[in-house]
């Protein structure tokens, strides 16, 4: 059996290891045991103004591509200006990610966004977010900041026959949150797959025309809800499609 290499996007933060205290390219565990589990390769990829430039010098290397949870997004990504709501941000891996969303996008490279991954992907096909949940008339979906368990659960509406469905069940299902942003005008090609409830705000996007592009604002690699890559696994197992750039 194939076993496709995922390249992980890293968080790229200060961190305390040892002795050591300086700015570190972060990979949580928690991803990179789900990739595993799902028969995965995980690879770690670290933000690079090479690879920010020419995204094909990554993703020619890797058979799907995974967008992790992590910071606000810069407004001006999506044509906002910062608020008094805007949060801690990391603008070189913004650039770096948004890079590879698109261009993944574009050659149709499987790719799952997760939590602030899903609003990659939004922004990345031109769309854009609510700075702040609250302010914008949603539910808050930072109950418990710091915590992925039971205190983040939430219910959330998932379309049958979706790559969402694929991830969690379709119909009524159980999820955990932990974002104060959101999506606001979804990008080009994307639907909504997934509404919370009761306040519908998109909790999952997908782009029909790719063999796998999904975004969920829940965190599936936690293992309080027992959700599984293995769909996305599958489909990055696959030989590329003879129409898929080179």
């Amino acid at each position: 059996m194939t076993t496709p290499v995922i390249g992980v996007c890293a968080a790229f933060e200060p961190a305390r290891w040892g002795f050591w205290d300086q700015q570190a390219a972060i990979l949580p565990a928690t991803y990179l045991d789900k990739v595993r589990t799902a028969g995965g390769l995980p690879i770690g990829l670290v933000p690079d103004p090479r690879a920010t430039a020419r995204p094909e010098l990554v993703l020619d290397r890797v058979d799907g591509l995974l967008l992790i949870g992590g910071v606000d997004l810069e407004p001006d990504t999506y044509g906002a200006a910062r608020t008094e709501r805007t949060e801690a941000t990391a603008p070189e891996r913004d650039v770096f990610e948004l890079s590879l969303a698109r261009a993944a996008l574009a050659r149709d490279l499987p790719v799952l966004g997760i939590c602030r991954g899903m609003q990659i992907l939004n922004v990345a096909a031109g769309g854009t977010l609510h700075q702040h949940l609250t302010d914008a008339g949603f539910a808050e979906h930072r109950r418990s900041p710091g915590r992925l368990d039971s205190a983040t659960f939430h219910e959330v509406d998932v379309v049958p026959c979706s790559l969402a469905e694929s991830l969690s069940g379709s119909g009524v299902q159980v999820v955990n949150s932990h974002h104060h942003q959101g999506v606001d005008a979804l990008g080009e090609g994307a639907v909504v797959t997934a509404w919370s409830i009761p306040d519908r705000l998109p909790e999952a996007i997908e782009f029909p025309s790719c063999q796998y592009a999904l975004g969920v604002q829940w965190h599936p690699e936690v293992d309080h809800l027992q959700h599984a890559l293995t769909a996305f696994v599958a489909v990055a197992a696959r030989p590329a499609r003879e129409d898929q750039p080179a």
